[in-house]
């Protein structure tokens, strides 16, 4: 790829405010020894505190922007790959162009080598047993339907007893049977058990949303019973929501959607050693959502090809569902660039952007989020919480511990603004702004 990052693109990559502001301290052309870039890679020598300069480099090739720092930090990316995009964004002449010194090189032969070796394994998985990958789906199903069966008498006892004495549960209420259904090999289970804990302290209306949540676990376990007699889209969706995923290599030769695709937002999440990156796009001509999800564990580092406020024309291929949103970039047809949001097109109201989700929800009834591109909204702060608005007074409450109000307040200058957010079907988790003066 072409290096078109912005300094706020390569910013928001940072793990934290302190990395971004030593990453900002490194953008200098006398804090490296040596620095250089061609078509494939972009690298440098940053000399610190030891005798060693730290050996830094960037893969351009791949698209999928990795990189490489020979210090010990455990963040990623850490301040020196920080500082050498940032030199890069705002200094371009200080790279010469010139052959990538050794250590350069083996870095990307070992990565070609790695490419190639997970395109024979792909090759070896399509060409394996069928009957011994068929008895395996069996066995897990088995486990399954017995993990479900014991969650289906928790639930009954749980309704049996009445949800008055919910708050006073302890976490262990909660995740003991969240354990059992990792056990069962259904972890979406588990995930949407885990969530019930925090509702009951959620403030006034706790009652109503666990309900609500406990009933969506029943709706689920009743449609696994009865999995063979549903149309083929709502069988994907209870067993995508169960936890049996579908592989990335069986979509990957199926068409994909070409079109311009705007990168909306970008949100982070970390549960145990799991970080969940979700990357909202928008299609320029099929003015469909798309999301990318990226998966990390430990220290590894997460996609950083599709940057918030960038675009690029591809080809993505939507996982299958009655409601298809999670989607995967099958072929780019071009380098990432800066969006230009008079492209954006977004729902000029909060009640036409409802009506999409209440629609999707029907359809899908274990939604947990939906994406909300909309126009004409305004930032205000209502009864001790940030709200958006927009021109027919209509209100979405942010999440209550939402804490970029001031923010988007600042860069909308309270003036109407185009937003890109999360509904979960009670908050809305603003992602991006843009002013309407950048829009029209």
């Amino acid at each position: 790829m072409s290096f078109s990052l912005t300094t706020e693109q390569i910013l928001a990559m940072a793990p934290d405010a302190a990395s971004a502001k030593a990453g900002r301290s490194l953008a200098a052309r006398s804090k490296w020894v040596t620095v250089g870039a061609n078509d494939q890679a972009l690298w440098g020598e940053c000399q610190g505190s030891g005798k060693t300069p730290y050996q830094v480099q960037v893969d351009l090739a791949t698209g999928d922007l990795a990189y490489r720092c020979s210090c010990p930090s455990r963040k990623q990316p850490c301040k020196h790959i920080l500082g050498l995009l940032l030199l890069r964004a705002t200094d371009a002449d200080a790279f010469a162009a010139t052959t990538p010194p050794d250590w350069v090189a083996d870095w990307l032969a070992k990565r070609a080598q790695a490419a190639q070796k997970r395109s024979e394994q792909h090759e070896q998985r399509q060409v394996s047993d069928p009957a011994a990958q068929a008895k395996r789906a069996i066995a897990r199903e088995a486990k399954i339907r017995a993990g479900l069966q014991e969650l289906e008498q928790w639930l009954h006892d749980l309704i049996r007893q009445g949800l008055a004495d919910a708050p006073g549960h302890p976490a262990a209420f909660w995740f003991t049977p969240a354990s059992r259904m990792i056990d069962a090999q259904a972890p979406g289970v588990a995930r949407l058990l885990r969530e019930l804990a925090g509702i009951p302290n959620s403030g006034p209306g706790w009652q109503g949303r666990l309900l609500e949540h406990l009933g969506r676990l029943h709706l689920l376990i009743e449609g696994f019973k009865r999995l063979e007699t549903l149309p083929p889209d709502i069988q994907t969706d209870i067993r995508t929501t169960i936890g049996l995923t579908i592989r990335e290599d069986d979509l990957r030769n199926q068409p994909g959607i070409r079109d311009h695709w705007l990168v909306l937002g970008q949100r982070v999440e970390t549960e145990d050693n799991l970080t969940v990156q979700r990357t909202w796009l928008w299609g320029q001509t099929s003015n469909r959502p798309a999301l990318v999800l990226s998966f990390a564990t430990g220290n590894q580092p997460l996609d950083r090809s599709l940057l918030p406020d960038t675009s690029l024309e591809a080809d993505l291929v939507f996982y299958p569902g009655a409601v298809p949103l999670r989607a995967l970039v099958k072929t780019r047809h071009t380098p990432v660039a800066r969006l230009d949001p008079s492209l954006l097109p977004g729902i000029p109201t909060i009640n036409a952007a409802s009506a999409s989700y209440a629609a999707a929800l029907a359809a899908h009834p274990w939604l947990e989020r939906y994406p909300f591109l909309l126009r004409e909204i305004t930032i205000v702060y209502r009864d001790g919480s940030w709200a958006v608005r927009d021109a027919e007074g209509y209100t979405l409450f942010c999440p209550p511990h939402f804490a970029t109000g001031w923010q988007l307040l600042a860069r909308s200058g309270g003036h109407p603004s185009i937003l890109a957010g999360e509904w979960d079907g009670t908050y809305l988790l603003p992602l991006n702004l843009w002013t309407i003066a950048e829009g029209v």
